[in-house]
């Protein structure tokens, strides 16, 4: 990039937290501007699930105070308020220490004062939207962005005509390095039978897990499994079962582990489906009821259902019974399944991100 190579002092703060959703499509791109020379640091809540992930990475984390927003009545939208202009303080004074130019946000509450803050000294704010309909944090953040940058072609008529631009979702590239020999040496399968991989999403899914579990007799007679059940999640009575293992987390080897797995079971948060449709993965997607969420996932799954892309099971529907007919169906319709998928065109996510982070920064 010949224009970000003129420029000096190229240092940007990321944001975003809340959930594994809001944090690891950062990482993609932070990896690629370490590459190209940027000084990167960090902005999450205190005690988030971000400062773990991104201490893995070794960029420099602030945590500030960040409250929730809710669309319903509780007590704390009392108190929550004054933790988010206290965390507006707080990252006043971290971008003042920083001098970055620009930062940029993947959603989440913490969000909201960091991109305030910035609007107050007049740093340029770049803001990615996952889902299909934006979250109740970026809907306020965008009032102080920049650009605003979305995964679903969808998603475009919900924000300013002036403000946003299709992107899709940042893949890590590491995700294209899998190696499926390392993986199934690493899990202790072999390859008579195909690897099913179920994640909950970075939190669990208790309901996803227990049933599986009624199903285990009969599934591994068909796959080998390999079972993300969040933390705390995890029921020492079904270790040593043959042919399944599980795990609250893989980090480093999830790479190998999606390269050996031939179907995938998931929630349908939007980094993770995307990663799967870059890996041409045929999915079973639950996504999390309307009553655990706004809705969010539901819509990101239905969209990839009807491009082709993966089978849907709703949570209110799920079932023993209904998670192996549909994990039949998955099975029956692989080819199908993946020929949509490798027909799917994506943008070059990683470079226009780039290119907008370059642009904002000057």
């Amino acid at each position: 990039m010949k224009d970000d190579e003129r420029m000096t002092n190229k240092k940007i703060v990321f944001t975003g937290g809340g959930s594994a959703g809001h944090v690891t499509p950062n990482i993609a791109i932070m990896n690629k501007l370490k590459a190209d020379g940027w000084s990167i640091t960090y902005i999450g809540s205190r005690k988030g699930i971000e400062e773990e992930i991104i201490g893995n990475e070794k960029v420099p984390f602030h945590g500030i105070s960040s409250g929730k927003l809710r669309r319903y009545f509780d007590w704390k939208n009392f108190t929550d308020p004054l933790l988010i202009m206290k965390g507006a303080f707080e990252a006043l004074f971290i971008l003042r220490k920083e001098k970055p130019k620009v930062v940029f946000s993947k959603g989440g509450f913490v969000t909201v004062p960091v991109v305030m803050a910035a609007k107050m000294l007049q740093i340029p704010v770049i803001i990615h939207e996952s889902d299909i309909t934006p979250g109740l944090a970026n809907k306020i953040a965008t009032k102080f962005a920049t650009k605003v940058l979305v995964t679903f072609d969808e998603t475009l008529n919900h924000f300013p005509n002036n403000k946003v631009l299709f992107t899709g979702s940042p893949i890590r590239e590491e995700l294209f390095k899998g190696r499926e020999l390392e993986g199934r040496a690493w899990l202790g399968f072999h390859d008579k039978k195909p690897i099913l991989t179920i994640m909950g999403g970075s939190l669990g899914a208790r309901k996803i897990n227990e049933t599986l579990r009624k199903l285990l007799d009969s599934l591994t007679e068909e796959y080998q499994i390999v079972h993300i059940c969040g933390k705390g999640n995890m029921d020492p009575s079904f270790q040593g079962i043959k042919g399944y293992k599980q795990f609250e987390y893989i980090n480093q080897e999830l790479p190998d582990v999606l390269a050996a797995s031939e179907f995938i079971i998931s929630r349908a948060g939007a980094n993770s489906i995307f990663e799967f449709l870059a890996l041409r993965k045929p999915m079973l997607l639950i996504p999390l009821s309307r009553q655990a969420s706004r809705g969010d996932q539901i819509l990101n799954a239905q969209s990839f259902e009807k491009k082709g892309f993966a089978k849907v099971l709703f949570e209110e529907e799920l079932t023993t019974e209904s998670l192996k007919s549909q994990l039949d169906s998955l099975k029956a319709e692989k080819a199908t399944l993946q020929k949509k998928m490798t027909e799917n065109s994506a943008p070059n996510t990683l470079e226009i991100i780039l290119q907008e982070i370059v642009k904002a920064a000057k």
